[in-house]
């Protein structure tokens, strides 16, 4: 299981050559809700964006996404449903129950790096919250549908607190 926010940056590497071919730059999600591939930065000057679609990549290491040739990058004719970031992003939409419940605003989503199926949503209620609150991760039991300021998901009332790490200087007494 990977997030989106491990991956971003990361460089991708043809496995046979070891030659790095660009960064990840984002994700290509569908109207499913299901991960299609990563968005791929390439060039030096002018950077254009390719799709590497999942079942394309070879692994997933700490450091780097390798793919077995650049054969598999393909330019982007028909642009993506969606993106986690750039266009028709869904990073900062508001989540909601399948009863109406605000669950709060997508931060990060998980999926599982073979199968691009998202098995969690990462929700924030704000910087404040996170802090005081910790942050929440919604397990979906079905793909979520996705609108053009929302996403509704059936989570079956399972709302997980994550804490965050803050490295906060005490106060003296």
């Amino acid at each position: 299981m990977r997030t989106f926010s491990l991956l971003k940056g990361l460089p991708v590497i043809d496995f046979k050559s070891g030659t790095k071919l660009g960064e990840v730059s984002d994700v290509s999600v569908s109207h499913e809700g299901k991960v299609e591939g990563l968005l791929l930065k390439k060039g030096k000057l002018f950077k254009k964006t390719y799709l590497i679609k999942v079942e394309n990549i070879h692994s997933y290491q700490a450091d780097e996404v390798l793919i077995d040739s650049q054969d598999v990058i393909e330019p982007i004719t028909t642009p993506p449903d969606f993106t986690f970031e750039h266009r028709e992003p869904l990073n900062g939409r508001m989540m909601y129950s399948q009863d109406g419940e605000e669950l709060g605003l997508l931060q990060d989503v998980y999926f599982l790096e073979e199968l691009g199926t998202i098995v969690g949503y990462e929700l924030t209620d704000g910087f404040f919250s996170d802090i005081t609150e910790g942050k929440r991760v919604v397990q979906p039991v079905a793909p979520p549908a996705i609108r053009n300021d929302a996403i509704i998901v059936n989570v079956e009332n399972q709302v997980n607190e994550v804490s965050i790490d803050v490295n906060m200087p005490q106060l003296p007494e």
